[in-house]
């Protein structure tokens, strides 16, 4: 086999499947979606040297970032996607936050749940229209 990833069809991940995942599983995954996502934002908007573009990148991934996103976004999200959040800001972690309070890590990690599931659920656009909506949040706190 010339490709191992051709073996794997992500696509065809059910609801079930998913359901049955760790909330901690799906959040690893989110955090590396989410950050790709966000380094590809910062090399766009910022064509600066690599270490100001690093700088800018932790803005918008660190845990309390992300929680006040996830939180400017709970009327934006539908009923199902909220649900994942709580599923994922709920569950037990062996970890604990560096540089947010404890609640801002929970909130972040359900904000990654979130990014995990959509992108096995293979919903790319909503998953767009989420991290979209995020960065100006983000932003916006950025700015006061």
């Amino acid at each position: 086999m010339d490709n191992f990833f051709e073996s794997l069809d992500l696509k065809s991940i059910s609801e079930k499947e998913l359901r049955r995942m760790s909330p901690i599983q799906l959040a690893y995954l989110g955090d590396v979606i989410y950050e790709f996502y966000i380094r590809n934002y910062a090399l766009v908007v910022n064509k600066n040297k690599i270490n100001e573009v690093n700088k800018f990148v932790v803005k918008f991934v660190r845990a309390s970032a992300q929680a006040h996103a996830v939180m400017g976004l709970k009327e934006f999200l539908s009923e199902d996607e909220w649900g994942i959040v709580k599923w994922g800001r709920n569950q037990k972690t062996a970890s604990s936050p560096k540089n947010a309070s404890i609640s801002e890590y929970k909130y972040a990690t359900g904000f990654e749940t979130l990014i995990g599931y959509l992108y096995l659920k293979n919903e790319k656009d909503r998953l767009e229209v989420i991290i979209s909506k995020a960065i100006v949040i983000i932003k916006n706190m950025e700015a006061l």
